[in-house]
């Protein structure tokens, strides 16, 4: 997107500004253009100064949506995400959304007002109050700080910068008094996060790996959202290696799912872990090979565990590493790839074993997924190579589009992996949609999950963003609904009248409609595509009893 107009403001150094200006100073300064957030009571002295300082603003109807937006922000853009809330009940309902970012490694910055500087221990009833934001915050941010003075706000954003641009990205809540918002006071030098390059690798560690790598007769790739930054390094190092790709939730797309050595999202299939266990070497790359990925306890490997992650503590959490390449994974696997082309190795997969092994998988989910199936290929149908689809913990998505819809590495796929919260999908996509404009972005969703923030139909509509919203209607919530059935247990609390989901969009400014087929999901989707504003498509998943057709009579 153009960096909007500043209307002349500069980054002075010394200068004396409110708290409220030394924030967006510094937000500024770190090249932000967008914010995401909701103006309350507290927070009125950010709001004065965004405009001049040429950041946009979002307004979303709910905190928790303005923190799903930035978080897609800042995934497909790359740029950190910003929310600003007011105190109290605002600072928690975007909670969830924090803990959603921990799980899935997202840079998205949260800024507050808080009590007064010297606010007594002891409640007063002061409105918002709570006895400690920066420690409700703690519990799901990579860290929350509480500035105690102006001149404190610079460092404490370029703090956040920092660990967004040197480590693994997390979320940060920064806190400055409401007192200190409107007080006027040196701002000290414009602070930045330093620029940092990624270390050069250990050559002897990526010596050791490429060994391995070599003498591998049935390798295998684990691709998780780490490995996004170096997707082409991966698709040569599979090649080379003649090593089938798996990739976690987060990693989709990483490698085209279209190439013939990819398996796609399938880490929880029962074949691919039998798979994977009878491999001698795995280079895992940016994931955690977590219980949310595999969808179960870690498969017991045989194999040399190889991973290759910034986050050093992924070494010997979950699956220990038998060699360990802590790093930048683009810097990482440049290495690795040269080391392992000097010498001979890699043995060619043979496509007719991978083909098998993607039948085997399918044929493990053929019957309950294959309602899903013809839509999605619609949408696949419809779609850009570039398209971004945003996703909700719905079993259309994590049963349905994570393994079936196929993506190539520009094309992105957002998904609440880990924390899997509900009602990412539609906040989600107009983060997106605010980070790329021109870009085809589709939210998938199901009727239980949508409604969690299904009124944020209202900020598509005044935004005027052509955004398709697919929702697969089972009635309420499918997963927990089966899981109290496989239980033996009468389901409870989880059948929910339908809602005529596409009237509540027309009621909030959009367009929606009922499709009953995949030829008319494909249509009705082009459409939404080229159309202003929010466009909801039901697809019912419940299908009417046929009538008893009564026997015909014996001539």
């Amino acid at each position: 997107m153009a960096t909007p107009p500043t209307e002349g403001k500069t980054f002075t150094d010394g200068a004396s500004l409110t708290g409220g200006e030394a924030v967006v100073r510094a937000l500024a300064a770190h090249g932000v253009t967008d914010a995401f957030g909701i103006p309350g009571t507290h927070n009125l002295e950010i709001y004065r100064h965004l405009r001049a300082h040429g950041i946009r603003h979002v307004t979303p109807r709910h905190e928790q949506g303005a923190g799903y937006a930035a978080d897609a922000y800042a995934r497909v853009s790359g740029r950190p995400g910003v929310a600003i809330t007011t105190t109290g009940p605002a600072l928690l309902n975007i909670a969830a959304a924090v803990g959603q970012a921990y799980s899935d490694s997202v840079p998205l910055l949260v800024v507050s007002p808080g009590m007064p500087l010297r606010h007594p221990r002891q409640s007063t009833g002061l409105l918002h109050e709570m006895r400690s934001q920066t420690e409700a915050l703690r519990g799901v941010a990579a860290f929350s700080h509480r500035v105690s003075s102006v001149d404190e706000i610079g460092s404490a954003v370029a703090r956040a910068f920092t660990l967004f641009r040197t480590g693994r990205p997390r979320p940060v809540h920064i806190e400055v008094p409401l007192d200190l918002l409107e007080t006027v006071e040196p701002a000290g030098p414009v602070r930045r996060a330093p620029l940092t390059g990624p270390p050069a690798p250990d050559p002897e560690a990526v010596g050791k790996a490429a060994d391995v790598l070599r003498a591998a007769r049935r390798p295998a790739l684990v691709l998780g959202g780490g490995a996004r930054s170096a997707a082409a390094e991966c698709a040569a190092l599979a090649e080379d290696l003649g090593a089938p790709a798996v990739t976690t939730a987060n990693g989709k797309g990483v490698i085209d799912e279209r190439h013939p050595l990819s398996l796609g999202v399938s880490l929880h299939s029962p074949a691919v872990q039998k798979w994977l266990a009878d491999r001698d070497v795995i280079l895992a790359v940016g994931t955690e090979l977590a219980e949310s990925d595999l969808w179960g306890p870690p498969p017991a490997l045989t194999g040399t565990l190889i991973r290759v992650d910034v986050d050093p503590a992924q070494m010997y959490a979950g699956l220990p590493a038998d060699v360990s390449l802590v790093g930048d994974a683009r810097v990482l696997l440049k290495a690795l790839l040269a080391a392992c082309r000097e010498g001979t190795g890699g043995v060619p997969a043979d496509p007719a074993d991978v083909r098998s092994l993607r039948a085997a998988r399918d044929d493990e989910t053929r019957t309950r997924d294959a309602h899903w199936l013809p839509y999605l290929h619609a949408v696949r149908r419809v779609l850009a190579e570039d398209a971004v689809l945003t996703s909700d913990s719905a079993q259309c998505c994590y049963y349905g589009a994570l393994p079936h819809l196929p993506l190539g590495p520009e094309g992105r796929y957002l998904h609440p992996t880990g924390f899997g919260t509900l009602g990412y999908a539609l906040p989600a996509a107009i983060g997106a949609k605010t980070a790329y404009p021109e870009r085809q972005v589709v939210a998938l969703s199901g009727d239980g999950g949508l409604q969690f923030s299904v009124q944020e139909l209202a900020t598509a509509a005044q935004l005027r963003l052509p955004l398709p919203v697919v929702v697969f209607d089972n009635g309420g919530y499918g997963e927990i609904r089966e899981e109290m059935a496989a239980r033996g247990d009468t389901p409870t609390a989880v059948d929910l009248p339908s809602v005529d989901l596409p009237a509540l969009a027309r009621a909030y400014g959009g367009r929606g409609a009922v499709v009953r087929s995949p030829e008319e999901l494909a249509d009705a989707l082009a459409h939404a595509l080229s159309t202003p504003g929010p466009t909801v498509l039901t697809v019912p998943e419940t299908v009417p009893e046929a009538p008893e057709v009564p026997e015909e009579s014996p001539r």
